[in-house]
């Protein structure tokens, strides 16, 4: 007989209250309405459904018996699914693999829907598609917060390739381990049985249980099935980055019809996923992190029929007038679309201070997210910057450091920051504001230990021990890789619009869009456009503008 919810258990949150919409039982009616997208299917009790894996998933609606998940890597129950339940998660939509499996716990009727019928389903059946796009994402984030799903990453917490992959599993909302060669002796034993020194290490033990060795980004992804192949084709629009303002593109490119393919290097997010809390972005009184945004707005494109591969490191442009822009990728063939929206993003600058490059990955930070947080544990930390996106990091760092030093150039915070953000740190007993101050030294052995801040008034200096700087300052736009008919300003941001003309830099007979660079039909949004306003807001507005400037063009 079929388990009641009330006695079924979940080990990826037991008594997690998402797991009422993350596990939602069809009614009859809505049962009857998936019928014509699918085929029914009869598995033996203890047979696999399908295994981890498994790319191009289809969704399996139970419709008698029960369906055991289990992790791919340890076999270890994930959930379990009765009468009236679907399988998957948000990688129906992508067709990335899966990363469990599913056994037969008694003799199984299922229906199998194909993931194209799927997403026919959530784009053209709102009701039905609210459903099972709730509960993909909410699995993914239940998988995401469990402690043992998904590939193992075994590397020190002071090494900079283990952070990188990381950060990287995490920016791909794909779910993994973590074991830290300092923190568990265990690890040795674990390591010996893969014959792996720990000179080796990081090293990542994937589902199907092979291992490894210290992977790039792009070798990582390869052996998790993250990176799909780019359909051979034309596209109407291929956006350049997958910040807020690429995202934004994206949704509207693809909803409004246009085929459209996202490229990103590292991951969906940007400059804004490295956030810990947006809380001045409309819609979202209590804020939210920006990975979280994020990856909301991936599962709106992908639900519209975008595509996004990442990692994806585009290396050059070449603007054709006829034919289509043909987009160069590293180690691959090249891409051809009809419109292309730039949007690189930008990253913040490093310090400038010895030994800045020593201790990045090791005490240096660039992100403020949950991962670096449980590196830096209960010690002090440092802020360095006076936006938002640095304000936000102290807030968010305070929560579990013993004290937050946050160190500002300038000698008012409120300047830059907005004031709800600077009211909530001056009045912090955990955070210390010093202005007219700067890093001028850092200290430690193989990690960062101490740093010494200097009053730039004064010239008096402290010395305070951390166990992490958070460096928020400036931008950096990601163009250098532009080819030279795309014109930039003298500091590297993307002229657009008007100002090619006014500079002479526009060479035919119409004007230009206000957001198309001096290559016709390629536009630029977000932080890397000259001009821009550095907010998320401002970045989804551009992104969503620039759509509407493709539809121009192409008509």
């Amino acid at each position: 007989m079929p388990l009641e919810n009330s006695t079924r258990e979940f080990i990826i949150a037991n008594d997690d209250p998402r797991n009422a919409l993350a596990f939602p039982i069809l009614s009859d009616a809505q049962i009857k309405s998936l019928a014509p997208f699918g085929a029914k299917r009869v598995i033996p009790v203890n047979e696999y459904v399908w295994l981890a894996g498994t790319p191009n998933m289809c969704m399996f609606l139970v419709l008698e018996g029960e369906m055991s998940i289990v992790d791919g890597r340890t076999g270890h129950p994930v959930a379990i699914h009765i009468k009236g339940e679907f399988s998957g998660d948000i990688d129906i939509l992508t067709g990335r693999p899966s990363v469990v499996s599913a056994i037969a716990s008694t003799e199984l009727q299922l229906l199998e829907v194909p993931a194209d019928c799927v997403r026919s389903i959530v784009e053209q059946v709102p009701e039905l598609g609210e459903i099972l796009l709730r509960g993909f994402l909410l699995r993914r984030q239940l998988l995401q917060g469990a402690s043992d799903v998904g590939p193992l990453v075994v590397g020190s917490r002071y090494s900079p390739d283990t952070l990188r992959i990381r950060e990287f599993l995490s920016r791909n909302r794909y779910p993994f381990s973590w074991e830290d060669l300092e923190a568990n002796p265990e690890t040795t034993r674990l390591l010996s049985e893969f014959n792996v020194t720990e000179d080796e290490t990081p090293v990542v033990i994937l589902p199907n249980g092979s291992l490894v060795r210290a992977p790039s980004n792009i070798e990582l992804s390869s052996a998790l099935g993250i990176t799909r192949p780019v359909e051979s084709k034309i596209f109407d629009l291929v956006i350049v980055g997958a910040g807020p303002s690429g995202l934004a593109a994206a949704v509207y490119g693809a909803s409004e019809g246009l085929s459209t393919l996202i490229l990103d290097a590292t991951g969906p997010g940007g400059q804004a996923g490295t956030s810990s809390r947006i809380e001045n972005y409309m819609g979202f009184p209590l804020g939210i992190t920006g990975q979280a945004l994020a990856d909301s707005a991936v599962a709106q494109a992908e639900k519209f029929g975008a595509q996004m591969n990442v990692p994806m490191r585009v290396v050059d442009i070449t603007c054709n007038t006829v034919g289509g822009h043909e987009i160069s990728l590293e180690g691959m063939e090249k891409v051809t679309t009809r419109c292309v929206i730039l949007a690189p993003g930008a990253s913040y600058r490093k310090l400038d201070v010895e030994n800045n490059d020593r201790f990045e990955g090791r005490g240096i930070f660039y992100s403020a997210t949950n991962i670096e947080r449980i590196l830096c544990g209960n010690s002090s930390v440092a802020v360095v910057g006076a936006g938002n996106s640095a304000g936000q990091a102290a807030v968010y760092m305070c929560e579990s450091s013993a004290h937050v030093f946050l160190v500002v150039r300038g000698d008012d915070l409120r300047k830059t920051m907005s004031s709800y953000l600077a009211r909530r740190i001056e009045t912090s007993d955990q955070i210390t504001v010093l202005l007219n101050a700067e890093i001028c030294e850092l200290a430690g052995d193989g990690h960062l230990e101490s740093v010494t801040i200097v009053d730039r008034k004064s010239g008096k200096s402290r010395r305070e021990q951390l166990s992490g700087v958070f460096v928020m300052i400036g931008a950096v736009p990601h163009t250098a890789w532009l080819p030279p008919s795309i014109v930039l300003d003298s500091k590297g941001f993307i002229c657009t619009g008007q100002q090619l003309v006014s500079d002479g830099n526009w060479k035919i007979s119409r004007p230009p869009y206000y957001l198309e660079t001096s290559c016709p039909g390629v536009f630029a949004a977000g932080d890397a456009r000259a001009g821009s306003v550095k907010r998320v807001a401002s970045a989804v507005g551009e992104g969503a503008m620039a759509v509407t400037f493709v539809h121009q063009f192409l008509s």
